[in-house]
């Protein structure tokens, strides 16, 4: 579990705000933290909560994590986080004031067995954390993950230690790793697993209306709006969002993100109130997220909200130990009557590959190769044939399009004297890309030129998908 420790000490130059991973001379150790208050005067007496966070929020408002009924607590008064040096009590700009044993304050170390009062409202406060190693997990599998590296099976152990916890979480990895997936097994290993899991596409938030994807919009709040609709926040209550390529999060959008985690509310467009909402965010992205901060290109106070925890998920070619295990996986899971299985020239080629495009490229491949053959041992010629090793002018994965035509005489034309030798992959390329812009006319064509649903159907992301459109100079038809 090399990765994860460097990533932590090296890789982010901001520190976190909480002790939530630290590192010793043997690696690294996650700390969880379980915030136990319990309050002793005023209207909720004898209340008692033990929140697995290092974030409290206290107030009357219905979002927090204690919540006090007296009229004299404001709705968010104030909070109690784990920092590096211990933990802290922030008064948040309440009507009354917080005391820590008798004495005012807007920010101070809170000690356990203090004494926090609040209005007409006591508290004692009783921390507790337990440190853990974070080691190689002893399974193979993680909800639809397989992995027998040991890089892989670190990030096991770690999605099986935050899962309980209610850490907000960045997935970082190259397209197709299998982020969605680890989030995932965040929300099902999770309390919250019996509510929602909404996935939201920040790379097509970019219009502002389209912050109605997050929190909703009320009837008429736009032109179209013929009725009012549910956000992911809203749809989520109780569960997970998932805030997918969160590097691809317009500014406006990004202060507007964090309010809502800052308050734990939102507001419908068009709406005149604020909702409560209780929600755990795990986010993904491809992008160096500490890079995009010092550019002034995502907000550093966001970056601090969402980064409780990073995991990072390392590309297939550094984890070659993965690549067979994964694609006796995909090929199981093709059904019966298509299932195959590898021969050893097949099984070479498959781990000698660099894989860019990872584990989505891995499946691709493998479900073109199946379906270019009836035998039920895939050998080399079968990955040659479905693609492996071509790629065309972009670095976007291959797109899953299905069996290719038999490949066109001209692509082995002799090479005319004096011009440039071809190589293979030019042949390839020759080969291919006639059938992948025929397939893509077709995709469109059946999804109504609606890019999230063909990008869907292709198993590839929209950006990659619009990409490769422009590629092959592929545009909507006028409707006539």
């Amino acid at each position: 579990m090399e990765r994860y420790p460097a990533l932590v000490t090296e890789s982010l130059s901001f520190p976190f705000r909480g002790v939530h991973v630290r590192i010793d001379g043997s690696g690294a150790v996650f700390v969880s933290h379980r915030l136990r208050l319990i309050v002793t005067d005023g209207p909720s007496k004898g209340l008692e909560r033990e929140v697995a966070a290092s974030r409290v929020l206290i107030g009357s408002g219905h979002g927090n994590d204690i919540v006090l009924d007296d009229s004299a607590v404001s709705r968010r008064h104030c909070e109690i986080v784990a920092t590096e040096g211990g933990y802290v009590v922030r008064d948040l700009a309440s009507k009354n004031g917080t005391f820590i044993d008798g004495i005012a304050v807007m920010e101070a170390p809170v000690p356990g067995g203090a004494h926090i009062r609040l209005g007409r409202s006591g508290i004692v406060f009783q921390p507790a954390s337990k440190a853990e190693r974070l080691e190689q997990s002893a399974a193979d599998r993680l909800g639809d993950l397989v992995a027998a590296s040991a890089a892989m099976r670190g990030v096991f152990d770690l999605v099986g230690k935050i899962a309980p916890t209610e850490l907000s979480c960045i997935v970082i990895g190259e397209t197709g790793t299998g982020k969605e997936l680890i989030a995932r097994a965040i929300h099902r290993l999770s309390d919250r697993s019996r509510a929602s899991f909404v996935v939201v596409d920040c790379a097509a938030l970019a219009d502002p209306l389209h912050e109605a994807e997050l929190f909703g919009h009320e009837r008429g709040a736009f032109t179209g709006a013929d009725r009012a609709r549910a956000g992911a926040f809203e749809r989520a209550h109780g569960g997970t969002v998932f805030l997918d390529e969160i590097g691809e999060l317009p500014p406006q959008m990004q202060k507007s993100l964090l309010r809502a985690l800052e308050h734990r509310e939102i507001k419908r467009l068009g709406a005149a109130e604020y909702i409560d909402v209780n929600v755990r965010v795990v986010t993904a992205t491809h992008r160096d997220l500490t890079a995009m901060v010092r550019a002034g290109a995502f907000r550093e106070d966001l970056f601090y909200r969402l980064a409780e925890i990073v995991i990072e998920v390392p590309p297939l070619r550094e984890r070659r130990d993965d690549i067979l295990p994964i694609a006796r996986e995909i090929l199981a899971r093709a059904g019966a009557e298509q299932a195959r299985r590898l021969d050893e020239g097949a099984s070479e080629l498959l781990v000698e590959h660099a894989w860019p495009g990872n584990v989505r490229e891995l499946r691709n491949v493998l479900r073109r190769a199946s379906a270019l053959t009836s035998s039920r041992v895939l050998g080399r010629e079968d990955l040659l044939r479905a693609g492996l090793g071509a790629r065309g002018p972009s670095s976007a994965p291959p797109t899953a399009f299905p069996p290719a035509p038999a490949v066109p005489r001209e692509a082995f034309t002799p090479v005319p004297p004096g011009a440039p030798p071809r190589t293979l992959r030019d042949v390839r390329e020759g080969a291919l890309m006639p059938a992948e812009k025929e397939y893509l006319e077709r995709l469109m064509g059946e999804c109504d030129w609606d890019l999230r649903r063909a990008a869907q159907q292709a198993d590839i992301h929209p950006k990659s998908l619009a990409r490769l459109l422009r590629q092959h100079g592929l545009r909507r038809p006028r409707r006539r």
